[in-house]
């Protein structure tokens, strides 16, 4: 009993520490590949989301000074509007 106490005090440990780390790797890997890494500007910004029903919304998304109202489903998205991004929007 005692030596499967020891492998356990051992192994717990390490274990967490192993899946720590590999979701800093993910992390890390996924800023790399999108681009968001430090240094780099984001060019898209999720503004407000609004919940219509199960899978359904609503999102204003900001893309290059323009406000983009897309609806979102299970089956994609589709753009419902689009305008100028309003001044005090940029505050």
């Amino acid at each position: 009993m005692g030596w499967y106490l020891a492998k356990m005090l051992l192994l717990v440990p390490l274990l967490g520490l192993m899946i720590w780390g590999s979701l800093k790797l993910t992390q890390r890997v996924q800023q790399k590949l999108s681009g968001n890494a430090p240094g780099h500007p984001q060019r898209t910004r999720v503004v407000e989301t609004t919940f219509l029903g199960p899978g359904l919304k609503l999102a204003v998304v900001e893309f290059r000074g323009r406000e983009i109202l897309l609806g979102c489903s299970r089956a994609g998205l589709t753009r419902l509007a689009d305008v100028p991004l309003s001044p005090e929007a940029g505050q």
